[in-house]
């Protein structure tokens, strides 16, 4: 086992891929337990409530649903709108369903994105998930009321950055003025103390 050494590259940037062994990496050996208990509870603490073949989308193991049948009694289970049985952890928050989600932008190949078999509690209407191909991160993706609504990306020229946001439908002025605002903390980030930074939409608002 593998670890790509960090930093890869940084914001704006990239550089050469460095490799060590794991063991190296983490400075002892690894375990002996191959369970894959924990990994899952970590997973729900992420991702939950999720399916079993959520969790293996995810992680790209088979076989889990003995693990999940032998962690059952530490668990909290729902039935889905499909009825399919879902699993969390006990302690996990449950908002209230007409609870409002803030409006995020997200990365290329955010887990958020890919941690599901099925994806339509965030991808409405069977779209794509929007990934360029290619080996660099281009495009992100941006989420209105926790559903993927549209792209984002950033621009250099002249010392200014410009974050351009194109939602796949009109918007409300409430959905544009929230995205403005957190588009605005976003491009304050990518620019540092050193650049102008402005917020621009394009195409349907």
């Amino acid at each position: 086992p593998l670890v790509q050494v960090p930093p890869r590259g940084v914001w704006g940037s990239g550089g050469q891929s460095t490799w060590t062994t794991t063991e190296a990496w983490l400075g002892e050996p690894l375990g002996s337990d191959p369970s894959p208990d924990e990994m899952v509870l970590r997973y729900l603490r992420a991702f939950g409530p999720a399916t079993v073949g959520d969790v293996r989308i995810w992680s790209g193991l088979s076989g889990l649903r003995g693990v999940i049948e032998g962690l059952r009694p530490r668990l909290r289970t729902f039935r889905d709108e499909n009825g399919r049985e879902m699993f969390d952890l006990p302690d996990a928050p449950l908002p209230d369903p007409d609870t409002p989600a803030p409006p995020r932008f997200l990365p290329e190949y955010d887990n958020v994105m890919l941690s599901h078999a099925d994806r339509s509690r965030i991808i409405p209407d069977n779209r794509r998930v929007p990934l360029p191909p290619g080996g660099g991160g281009v495009i992100g993706t941006l989420l209105i009321d926790g559903f993927l609504r549209g792209t984002w990306k950033t621009k250099r020229a002249r010392e200014r950055v410009t974050l351009e946001i194109e939602p796949f439908e009109p918007l409300s002025k409430e959905d544009a003025d929230a995205l403005a605002e957190e588009g605005e903390q976003l491009v304050r980030f990518v620019a540092g103390s050193q650049e102008e930074f402005e917020v621009r939409f394009t195409g349907k608002i």
